[in-house]
């Protein structure tokens, strides 16, 4: 599995860019510059009709800095909610100003800490003028204080399905979420008889869902894979620095060990985290079975790191002014979104055919 190289020139793009341009103000550059918002989005919509693979090298640039953009919400999330619900017209409205990054969109979904559709109590019921009004609480919703397209994720007596919400409607309230990890925004959505316009069909959100699931999954294992190998990088260059009893401390074995354990932890990651990307972007029947591996193996992957890196920096790593926490919170924080290993360990355990343990 290898990047083309036009993906490795979208790197070095990203990567230059971010070096210049730091946190949240990334992101217009990023749009503008580079187009990345445009990367998922087909031709017909105003994007660049690339697909997973390009998606990867984004994410994993966006990882090693902890970039604060909204690439995964709005880019990923957003984007492939409305590619998923098969509602052209919906696409046609929505999708234009989101790969320019113009609008920036929100997927609310997640309740309480699970990302399982079948866990949604969000409830619509049909309101005037083929509106419906929503009631529900919607958690971990990336960038969604900030969103100007929200789409939420209710229950119908179809089923689970998919709704565009104007972000300043009657009966919605976002709440900016103080989290751990203070890199990556998130919310809490509280709908109260908000009125919602209905996206797709009526009770095939939990379909649309899935396959959101698993792009989500791949995308933030290249994220973790990418903060992860920065972990390693930070902290080979300061083994290197750090002289104790009169020697740079990464001249001891012991210390040359565990480096070299975390190497392989990054390494092993980033090959889950391609053969997720190489299986979205062609569309594999596999590719729930690739998320899952590649989402339970690089969260713990990069919670590892990430603590050698604490680890390793010593009393520094904890500081303020030292980067190191703000990885260890990202590593944890990642860990559980879109759900944590050992739930998608079940998934995989399921879509094998074997008893979960």
């Amino acid at each position: 599995m290898r990047l083309t190289e036009e993906q490795q020139e979208l790197r070095a793009a990203v990567r230059s860019l971010l070096a210049r341009h730091d946190g949240a103000a990334a992101w217009r550059p990023l749009t503008e510059q580079i187009g990345v918002a445009a990367l998922a989005v087909p031709d017909e919509y105003g994007g660049a009709g690339c697909g997973s693979r390009e998606v990867h090298v984004v994410m994993e640039e966006l990882g090693r800095e902890l970039c604060r953009v909204p690439y995964l919400g709005s880019a990923v999330l957003t984007v492939q909610a409305l590619l998923a619900s098969g509602d052209r017209a919906a696409c046609a409205r929505l999708l234009p100003p989101l790969a320019e990054g113009r609008t920036v969109g929100a997927l609310a979904w997640a309740e309480q800490s699970s990302w399982d559709a079948s866990a949604i109590r969000a409830a619509a019921v049909p309101g005037p003028g083929g509106t419906w009004r929503i009631t529900g609480a919607k958690h971990h919703v990336l960038d969604g204080a900030e969103a100007d397209v929200l789409l939420v994720a209710a229950r119908t007596a179809a089923g689970v399905s998919l709704f565009d919400v104007a972000v300043d409607g009657a009966g919605v309230r976002r709440e900016a979420a103080v989290s751990m990890d203070q890199t990556r925004a998130q919310a809490r959505v509280v709908l109260d008889g908000a009125e919602g316009r209905l996206i797709g069909a009526d009770g095939q959100g939990d379909r649309a869902l899935a396959h959101v699931l698993d792009l989500a999954c791949t995308a933030l294992a290249a994220e973790q894979v990418g903060a992860a190998e920065r972990c390693l990088e930070l902290t080979v260059a300061y083994a290197r620095e750090r002289v104790q009893f009169g020697r740079p401390i990464g001249s001891f074995q012991a210390v040359k060990h565990r480096l070299a354990d975390a190497y392989v932890l990054v390494e092993s990651a980033r090959s889950a985290a391609l053969g997720a990307a190489f299986a979205a972007a062609d569309d594999s029947p596999a590719l729930p079975r690739y998320a899952a591996v590649a989402k339970s193996a690089c969260s713990e992957a990069f919670s590892a790191v990430a603590g050698e890196m604490i680890q390793l920096h010593g009393g520094i790593a904890i500081t303020w002014e030292h980067a190191a926490h703000h990885y260890f919170k990202r590593a944890h924080g990642s860990g559980q979104l879109f759900g944590p290993p050992a739930w998608h360990r079940s998934r995989l355990a399921a879509g094998l055919g074997l008893t979960p343990a």
